[in-house]
């Protein structure tokens, strides 16, 4: 390379050092300024994840509200899904651009896509809104691995320092993960006490507050990015548009097959069945494509080929799959079948919340101690598929010891195995693919939980449609759907209400068969993590 030109390629960002104090050759961080990023990152996260659950028990009233029982899986799979066609591209944009501005950007979508939301006037438009949120979110969640892999990198660091800056990533994952976890009280309060808009209206301020505290703060850079003039004459090349174009239209499809399957068209329809050639097809044709593209593809062919990488994409698309399942319906089942309003179904969902808060706060602790993260991935896993099965057996007459105690088994199998995957690739990728690296792990992560809600999505449809005749003969099913997930309890006669109360539990249970073989995944999959010690780093 042309010493000037690499020179002056990395001027503007020593300049930026020096102005902040940094030393040369000391590219990370510390002090005032570290912990002013790491809390900005931190809010980001906690909005982010807040926004893909905080809804969830405002579900049934804006079911209720937009008569839109058969969207209820769309409120989530739509934000789910477009975070997962625009994650692959983000990891390339961040490891060409600066980090902070493309997270900023990314950011200000995430914030338009929010003030839709709020703004919504029908079910179309709320699905939309979250669709340009899910944009956001895409960049968000792989541009806060990144940055602070930037600020201070693992690679350079011997392992007391290695396990600090694995603090600063679990620490502002934890206490994101409250944004996850809480959502659902927050937004039972909100809907209850003022609006479920407020759901989407609490990211605005808070937004502003972290553009704040970013806009003016110099983030380091580990390695230069090309300049300006070089992306715009080979973006084609630099960004792969047409492997994104590719797995965008694989997911899509795949998606729309599981979501309209049973409920729209049959199974058996030509729609439903050209929408899975289709996903195939291009399955097949990426999985060609990044082989013959090598390492420009999207997801280059020398990473993704790493046995870590791929099994933790699989691994962490799993464990997201049965968050979102399960942070989903459990409320919905405390509302519509239990007759909870929207507060205090979140209210009945802390002993799941608190003992994932208290077992993802330990399971830095045990990493350190254990020294391996594989064991705690498949405790996790087991404690999952055990939960997950119990929870199955939910009917409208569980015992209060019971909803609890199943619960805080879920909530310790999710809270202690979670990071695990994040974990694993950080220390198996070297420092110039770890945003190419996170965008493909946080893919599994969106695409898992956008299949798994559209999966749930048609198993608890096509059951409830099957079993209210079963239960309660003569009450119009229709009219019980389009009600909305609680709405349904003025319009049944009381003499019928017991019955429709148990189609609708048993149609929730069978989705949590499918959540318990989540479990069985993770389990299976967990063992191809990596033994890589890390006392021996």
């Amino acid at each position: 390379m042309d010493p000037e030109k690499g020179s002056t390629e990395e001027r503007p960002h020593k300049a930026e050092l020096q102005d902040s104090g940094l030393e040369p050759g000391d590219k990370w961080i510390h002090g005032l300024q570290l912990v002013n990023i790491m809390a900005a990152l931190t809010l980001v996260c906690f909005l982010v994840l807040l926004d893909a659950s905080i809804i969830v028990t405002a579900l049934p009233r804006i079911t209720n509200d937009f008569h839109s029982l058969a969207d209820i899986g769309w409120y989530g799979a739509a934000y789910q899904l477009s975070s997962a066609c625009f994650q692959p591209i983000t990891g390339k944009i961040y490891a060409l651009s600066t980090p902070k501005w493309v997270f900023l950007t990314f950011f200000t979508i995430f914030e338009i896509g929010s003030l839709v939301c709020a703004l919504a006037t029908s079910s179309n438009m709320l699905i939309g809104g979250r669709v340009v949120a899910g944009v956001g979110m895409a960049g968000l969640l792989n541009g806060i691995l990144v940055i602070i892999a930037e600020c201070a990198p693992l690679q350079k660091r011997p392992i007391e320092k290695s396990l600090l800056q694995f603090g600063h990533t679990l620490t502002t994952c934890l206490f994101g993960q409250l944004g996850l976890v809480g959502g659902p009280l927050i937004g039972g309060l909100f809907t209850q006490f003022v609006t479920w808009r407020w759901c989407f209206y609490i990211n605005l301020p808070i937004g502003g507050l972290v553009a704040a505290m970013l806009v003016f703060v110099p983030v380091p850079q580990q390695h230069s990015r090309p300049s300006a003039r070089s992306i715009f004459h080979g973006f084609l090349s630099h960004f792969d548009l047409l492997g994104f174009t590719i797995v965008a239209g694989a997911s899509t499809m795949l998606l729309l097959a599981l979501q309209l399957g049973g409920s729209t068209f049959s199974w058996e329809s030509s729609q439903i069945i050209g929408l899975f050639c289709g996903a195939g097809v291009a399955i097949i044709v990426f999985a060609l494509w990044i082989v013959r593209k090598g390492d420009a593809a999207i997801f280059p062919f020398s990473m993704v080929r790493k046995t870590v990488v791929w099994i933790s994409c699989v691994v962490y698309g799993l464990f997201a799959g049965h968050l979102y399942t399960e942070s989903y319906w459990v409320p919905v089942y405390f509302q519509g079948v239990r007759g909870a309003s929207p507060a205090l179904s979140g209210v009945y969902i802390l002993p799941m919340i608190v003992a994932h808060i208290l077992c993802a706060l330990s399971s830095g602790p045990l990493l350190k101690r254990v020294g391996y993260w594989i064991p705690i991935s498949l405790f996790g896993a087991v404690m999952i598929a055990v939960g997950s099965g119990l929870v199955s057996t939910f009917s409208p007459t569980t015992s209060t010891g019971k909803w609890i105690g199943y619960q805080i088994i879920l909530g310790v199998g999710r809270g202690i195995g979670l990071q695990m995957p994040l974990i694993a690739v950080q220390h198996s990728v070297a420092p110039a693919q770890i945003p190419v690296a996170m965008a493909f792990v946080m893919f599994g992560q969106s695409f898992g939980a956008a299949v798994c809600l559209g999966l749930a999505e048609t198993i608890y449809s096509n059951s409830f449609r099957t079993l209210i005749p079963k239960y309660s003969p003569g009450v119009d099913v229709q009219s019980v759907v389009e009600a909305g997930a609680t709405g349904f309890r003025a319009i049944v006669p009381q003499t019928s209400l017991a019955g429709v109360l148990d189609a609708d539990s048993k149609s929730i249970d069978r989705f949590f068969y499918l959540v318990a073989g989540l479990g069985v995944g993770i389990f299976a999959f967990s063992w191809g993590l990596g033994w890589k010690n890390l006392k021996k780093k």
